[in-house]
């Protein structure tokens, strides 16, 4: 299976609250219409500085992840972000990657959403078993008894 990409619209929460409470105009609330890989391999998200800049996230915390590589880098963590893909939506930190870097929607807010991966399609689509509102489970699936 190749690499699957999904668009995905990024929200900087903080304003969506503020819009919510009349403090600042819908107009004004901060988005952006991202490519991002999907990558059911990561647990987090992860943007780019040039995203972070755009949508003007706060850092939260500092982490330290390994690589896919293994090589430890110390990154910003930021959030809180609105994350859509059609009508569902998770709300999460990510953290940041250098420069321009390719970003990348990982399993908890996709778990979050209900999306799968369909590796004939090479599509991120919403889980058939809830084609309309997806499910967010609280735990795993029992395994299936044939």
């Amino acid at each position: 299976m190749g690499m699957v990409y999904a668009e995905i619209e990024l929200i900087n929460s903080t304003d969506m609250a503020m819009a919510r409470k009349h403090i600042i105009g819908e107009e004004e609330v901060k988005r952006m219409q991202v490519r991002m890989v999907v990558d059911t391999g990561s647990w987090l998200m992860a943007i780019n500085e040039s995203i972070r800049d755009y949508l003007d996230l706060q850092v939260v915390y500092q982490t330290t992840l390994a690589m896919a590589n293994g090589q430890p880098i110390t990154r910003d963590v930021v959030g809180p972000i609105e994350v859509h893909f059609g009508d569902q939506k998770s709300v999460c930190n990510a953290f940041v990657l250098p420069g321009d870097s390719e970003p990348l929607l990982g399993a908890i807010p996709m778990e979050e959403m209900d999306l799968l991966v369909d590796p004939k399609r090479q599509q991120l689509v919403l889980n058939p078993e809830y084609p309309y509102n997806g499910m967010l489970r609280l735990g795993r699936r029992p395994p299936k008894v044939n």
